[in-house]
């Protein structure tokens, strides 16, 4: 992928990269090679990004273009909007009061390249701040009243910058670009980042599925690295994101899927996947607009709590909007326990769901991703529990039940049309599509937007088929898009 760096003055630069150009901001404009160029990767290190200077127009030119750009358009917008950047850099508040424990006055300014600054003691926080404001060239200042909070962040244009920094913004930006391998000699074509959380007990893909989905993204022709969520800067760098972390929309799962998605990378669970399968209120809506059949269900508020017994039969189910894993799902028994738990639920969300208790020796599961059913499971219930997985179990043995996989083509017709109908409703991305089986009705429960994939379970009649098949989507995915 070449390499256009944008600045006002080139001849200042002497980089050290073979695919690198340097470049003023009216050749990129202007130029005809740069207007219909293909994969490039622009960095954006103009005198400035104000609304309709030439540096703004470049950002929003490269994204028109569908070139990769840093900084975005949504960036330069974030400037705007201090006090929003001050709330997300709560996320590392730990981070900043240790970086400043011993510092003896009240009020630190400095500037940040690529993630880096001239003090090592400051690099852990400059390379947060780049996660959190992707732009090439910021100044963040922190201040200490009760506690030190950042005060501000904005871009630093290069007449700004100190000469003494210009060699360490050359070395920062060098650093940069290489940091993907592009020069392997056994380089593919795309490269794909496959993001995962090491230290999940229960991640939705454990280390055996892990390595194949590994193995089946090499054969596709893809150079893949795995990825932590501390690797949110490096998404730039990437053609693909496969994400293999339990998700959701209050996470960072999210916000990788949403600037993956704005950088224009193919991504499985894409941002509008997490956000439908997420919230049990929204599909529950979703699935009885579209008429499939799900338990009898209400959605509650604190003002209609009292209509439950009367349209539900104890036990039943109470659910918390976002639970997953079996967590924040209650078997209500009695009117007590229901105004208790319902108590607690309140607390988290305004809505939550009461849902008909169908007792059932398993639930079924349907693995699709785009369209296609690519595998078809049995879960049965925990140990004298009503749930697949019992977190109360003092065994960890008896925690999970057990698990039959069986042939798509011998699995009930009527369960995948429902569930591929289901699924339809969310997307093309990769689902697992939660029903059960009452008189040989198939009743949807949930649609989950990363189901989980373990070797010698989900892979089971497949094998190695199923990563590889999708590995095809997501190859497919990329040359659509491109």
């Amino acid at each position: 992928m070449l390499k256009l760096i944008v600045v006002d003055k080139p001849k200042h630069w002497n980089l050290r990269l073979d695919d690198v150009e340097v470049i003023t901001p009216g050749q990129y404009i202007t130029q005809e090679a740069y207007q219909s160029g293909k994969n490039l990767k622009v960095l954006n290190l103009c005198k400035s990004y104000q609304y309709q200077s030439e540096g703004y127009y470049v950002s929003l030119l490269a994204e028109a273009r569908g070139h990769k750009v840093l900084p975005e358009v949504s960036t330069i917008q974030d400037f705007r909007y201090p006090s929003i950047l001050r709330d997300d850099s709560l996320e590392f508040d730990d981070l900043i009061q240790a970086t400043f424990r011993n510092e003896p006055y009240d009020k630190v300014e400095f500037n940040v390249y690529f993630g880096q600054t001239q003090s090592e003691h400051l690099n852990k926080l400059a390379l947060q701040l780049f996660q959190l404001i992707q732009a090439p060239l910021v100044r963040a200042s922190f201040s200490k009243k009760t506690k030190w909070v950042l005060q501000g962040i904005r871009p630093v244009s290069l007449n700004e910058m100190p000469d003494s920094d210009q060699p360490l913004l050359e070395s920062a930006l060098e650093k940069y670009l290489l940091r993907k391998r592009d020069y392997r000699t056994d380089k593919k074509k795309y490269d794909l980042a496959i993001l995962i959380n090491p230290e999940d007990p229960n991640p939705p893909s454990d280390d055996r599925a892990l390595k194949r989905f590994y193995k089946a993204s090499l054969e596709a022709g893809f150079n893949t690295e795995f990825i932590t969520k501390n690797d949110f800067d490096k998404l730039i760098q990437y053609d693909a994101l496969l994400i293999r972390e339990t998700t959701n929309v209050n996470h960072h799962t999210f916000r990788f899927a949403k600037k993956a998605e704005a950088l224009g990378l193919a991504v499985i669970d894409d941002p509008e996947s997490i956000s439908k399968c997420s919230n049990k209120v929204y599909l529950h809506e979703l699935l009885n607009a579209n008429k499939i059949l799900t338990p009898h269900s209400l959605v509650l508020t604190e003002e209609n709590c009292s209509q439950v017994p009367g349209k539900l039969n104890f036990p039943f189910i109470l659910k918390q909007p976002d639970g997953a894993f079996s967590k924040g799902v209650v078997k209500i028994h009695t009117a007590e326990e229901f105004e208790k738990v319902r108590e607690s639920m309140f607390e988290k969300s305004d809505l939550i769901i009461a849902q008909e208790f169908l007792p059932t020796p398993f639930d079924w599961r349907v693995g699709i991703i785009d369209g296609q059913v690519i595998f078809v499971c049995k879960y049965f219930m925990a140990t004298k529990h009503w749930q697949i997985v019992n977190w109360s179990a003092k065994k960890e043995t008896s925690r999970d039940g057990s698990v039959e996989c069986v042939a798509v083509d011998q699995a009930p017709a009527g369960l995948l049309k429902t569930a591929l109908k289901a699924a339809s409703l969310i997307g093309k991305g990769l689902y697992g599509v939660d029903m059960k089986e009452v008189e040989g009705k198939f009743y949807v429960i949930e649609v989950n937007d990363n189901p989980n994939i373990d070797a010698g379970i989900e892979d089971k009649i497949l094998k190695d088929k199923l990563y590889d098949q999708i590995m095809e989507v997501m190859m497919t995915k990329i040359r659509s898009a491109k």
